[in-house]
């Protein structure tokens, strides 16, 4: 990870990860958990053990909030505490509807994105930057609410660096890395050395098992398997921040 400016200019500067990177990470995290729990990491990652990774690390988990104060499609909000650890609040549409649990998971691991990798934002001691004589606050006090909308959970655009980030954290804790190259590896060898699309007939049988195997959307299996390389679509990028 290294920081760079923020073009979008609620910071001063934002940290920049490849893929690589968070990918690396999140499989520490979910296989640390895990083993540490059960003595072995296995998939996929129960709904319950997603909802205490969490609760582990943030101040207060919500998972039967109402956010329609920050309007429609909310599913997530995490509100950082400067000096503490963050809040997170998790829309009561997803608790309470069991059909919606590929969502509540998501969202669970999504938000943990966010808790994880950009509380340090907040943190008094790391938002004071140097310059010259001066000094410069990264963010505002008043700006520490992140507002996740449904449609950014899995696959935000790439100007949208936090959302992004947080979405690749979703489907690297819910489908790691290793795992799910060894598993399509198994599974489907012809998909990996030479990547097929996701509206092919192969494509789409491996994005099914996917699903299947982690307990994930088709969306969400099919941004992590073109992230990974292991689908292709003409025109779209993996990298990012």
């Amino acid at each position: 990870m290294k920081q760079v400016p923020d073009r979008t200019g609620r910071f001063a500067r934002r940290p920049h990860y490849e893929p690589h990177e968070l990918d690396r990470e999140c499989e520490q995290i979910i296989c640390a958990f895990l083993k540490g729990k059960y003595g072995t990491a296995d998939y996929p990652v129960s709904t319950d053990d997603l909802t205490t990774l969490i609760e582990r690390h943030v101040d207060d988990l919500d998972l039967y909030a109402d956010l329609s104060e920050f309007g429609q499609g909310v599913e997530g909000v995490t509100i950082f505490n400067p000096g503490g650890k963050p809040s997170v609040r998790i829309s009561e549409v997803l608790s309470g509807d069991s059909r919606r649990e590929n969502r509540l998971r998501t969202t669970l691991t999504h938000e943990f994105g966010h808790v994880h990798f950009h509380s340090y934002l907040w943190d008094p001691q790391a938002m004071t930057l140097d310059f010259g004589d001066e000094s410069a606050s990264q963010v505002a006090d008043g700006d520490r609410i992140q507002v996740c909308k449904r449609e950014t959970i899995v696959n935000a655009a790439a100007s949208d660096w936090m959302e992004w980030q947080a979405g690749h954290v979703c489907g690297a804790l819910l489908m790691p890395a290793t795992h799910v190259r060894n598993y399509v590896g198994a599974e489907f060898p012809d998909v990996g050395p030479s990547p097929c699309t996701p509206s092919s007939t192969l494509g789409a049988k491996a994005i099914e098992a996917v699903c299947e195997r982690y307990q994930v959307s088709q969306d969400a299996a099919r941004v992590r398997l073109l992230r990974l390389g292991l689908l292709a679509e003409p025109g779209r990028t993996a990298s990012l921040f």
